[in-house]
């Protein structure tokens, strides 16, 4: 299969952003222990016992093309959460961003704001890609609001999207950036990272 995207470290100023590998798994199980990230019920967050799976899921989807990071607070020196680009399109040169979490201090900082500038940048800057996708339960909505304060624009809402474990169908509200849209979504966002300094 013909890679679109290639492994390799994405820095930013606050984050850097690495391969996820197995290494990482003690420190995203301590991660995920801050909030107990596990028991929100309409997000996918591994419980600390699973995090080992996490990272071997996510190993079995580079070989579809996807790549997924641990996030590293650069003034900690910690791994503090994970994203990846997930559900790759080669032919169409598309991606989704996605499985994002972040320990709960971390939350509602200027963490998710600097991943997603360096995601966005190297999707449509270094590999020219067509659109970015995001996808969100329909009651998540601080991770609804979270895309919408990006940048992205809704698509719509997947109904009976998919079954979760415990039966019960999802509704999954999708938003994208297309790539005549990133000069405007990149100039919003470096301008959020300045301002919060």
């Amino acid at each position: 299969m013909n890679k679109w995207i290639e492994p390799g470290v994405l820095t930013g100023d606050r984050v850097v952003l690495e391969p996820l590998e197995q290494a990482h798994a003690p420190a995203l199980a301590e991660a995920v222990r801050d909030g107990e990230l596990w028991r929100l019920w309409y997000t996918f967050v591994p419980a600390p016992d699973a995090v080992d799976g996490y990272i071997d899921t996510a190993h079995a989807e580079r070989a579809a093309g996807g790549l997924a990071f641990a996030v590293r607070d650069r003034a900690s020196d910690t791994v503090i959460g994970s994203t990846r680009f997930c559900h790759v399109d080669v032919a169409n040169r598309r991606a989704e961003i996605g499985y994002t979490w972040y320990a709960q201090r971390f939350q509602r900082t200027v963490v998710n704001t600097e991943c997603k500038r360096l995601m966005l940048a190297h999707a449509f800057e270094t590999l020219d890609a067509i659109a970015i996708e995001f996808r969100t339960h329909w009651h998540n909505r601080v991770s609804r609001a979270a895309i919408a304060r990006l940048g992205a624009k809704q698509d719509g809402v997947l109904r009976n999207h998919q079954i979760s474990d415990d039966g019960i169908l999802r509704d999954t509200v999708v938003f994208s950036i297309l790539a005549h849209e990133w000069p405007a979504v990149r100039q919003n966002l470096d301008f959020k990272l300045e301002s919060r300094g």
